[in-house]
């Protein structure tokens, strides 16, 4: 018999709501990993994934079977070997755990610092590139919702030869990304953030350059599972590596169609505009923004700082009571923060309407929706 559960809203910066599209893929029948029609598949993914990344042709692009952080140890164990020289950006907990796995794989390990709240700054980095043989950097930085510059910390990385690894977790697949203009060697995501797919899954890119990088290691890659060569000898020779979880690509596939079909500039400007609503909504009860620098603002994770003698974890409990999630502050930021995913299906009015709603009556403050909906509402002409 089926049980008939709750509707929840979800408003954490991941995982998202599951787009419509990719629930319905995750019905299909079950086929096996070797079968053509999965292999179609595949191709169309890795084309569909190279226009998402802003991909070279020659790009090489799959899935692997893991979260986002999959991704990221995925690029170290590839593209690092013990006494390499690694540049890691850190400006929160993502920035600080690719500096973990990358010492973890033996690289010699220097991180170009930036405090909570603010953007790594490109002097830093240019300050600190003599040697490295590769740079990391995440792009949006969701434990504080700071968007790096990219573009600009990329350009330094081209000049000094090293290879740029870019954590795309929160903007890959929302905004568009330019792999292949800015010079970016290695690329990756998470299935469940910004496309709005099942979690489980880690869309990575690698250039023609890491490649061959790659192919020079002088020992062989640590992590077997996500080897490179492996993971081309499956997704362009199509021969048997592991089982690949088939219907988790069917899903993926659904999303990622409905993320191109919608266009990734139509997706920012959704995400810009929710942002900026619910930003108008909360600002009267003392809600302001984190990060201090307007340019320097996630789009995608709204992050905002709370007000005093805000009573966080009650509250955010109580919104629980009501099937409403939302997530406060990591590590240092715990208890000063609200992280307001607006990725995928969370960029939609609706589940912000509901949480506005229910502070409405938890908190007895009257007019929270209806300055969302008037910030919403489009200009006169």
């Amino acid at each position: 018999m089926a049980v008939s559960l709750p509707e929840h809203t979800l408003l954490t910066p991941g995982p998202t709501p599951i787009h419509p599209d990719a629930l319905a893929a995750l019905t299909r029948p079950m086929l096996g990993h070797m079968d053509p029609e999965v292999f179609a598949l595949n191709r169309e993914i890795q084309a569909d994934l190279r226009v998402m990344y802003g991909a070279a042709p020659d790009t090489f692009t799959a899935l692997l079977a893991g979260t986002g952080s999959l991704g990221m140890e995925a690029g170290f164990a590839n593209l690092v070997e013990p006494g390499d020289e690694v540049l890691v950006c850190v400006n929160g907990s993502f920035g600080a755990r690719m500096a973990e796995m990358a010492t973890r794989y033996g690289a010699r390990v220097r991180v170009v610092q930036a405090p909570h709240g603010e953007p790594i700054e490109p002097a830093a980095v240019a300050a600190q590139l003599d040697g490295a043989r590769l740079v990391a950097v995440v792009h949006g930085e969701t434990s504080t919702g700071v968007l790096n510059p990219v573009p600009a910390l990329a350009a330094l990385v081209r000049g000094s030869g090293a290879l740029l690894t870019v954590d795309a977790v929160t903007t890959a697949g929302m905004e568009p990304f330019f792999m292949q203009d800015w010079g970016v060697d290695y690329a990756y995501t998470g299935a469940q953030k910004c496309l709005s797919a099942p979690p489980g899954l880690a869309p990575v890119a690698i250039s023609a350059r890491a490649f061959e990088c790659f192919a020079a290691r002088r020992t062989p890659t640590p992590l077997w599972y996500c080897d490179f060569d492996g993971l081309r000898d499956y997704w362009d020779r199509q021969s048997y590596h592991h089982t690949v979880p088939v219907n988790l690509h069917y899903a993926l596939h659904a999303a990622l169609r409905a993320a191109l079909a919608e266009g990734l500039h139509a997706r920012q400007a959704r995400a810009a505009q929710i942002g900026g609503a619910l930003q108008r909504a909360l600002a009267p009860l003392g809600f302001t923004p984190y990060v201090a620098r307007p340019e320097a603002r996630l789009p995608t994770v709204l992050a905002l700082r709370l007000p005093p003698g805000f009573d966080d974890a009650g509250v955010r409990g109580r919104l629980r009571e009501r099937h409403i999630s939302v997530t406060g502050g990591l590590g240092p930021t715990a208890g000063q923060i609200w992280r307001l995913g607006l990725m995928g299906e969370t960029a939609r009015p609706a589940p912000y309407l509901t949480l506005l709603r229910a502070l409405e009556d938890l908190l007895g403050e009257r007019g929270l929706a209806e300055r969302f909906l008037d910030a919403l509402a489009p200009v006169p002409a």
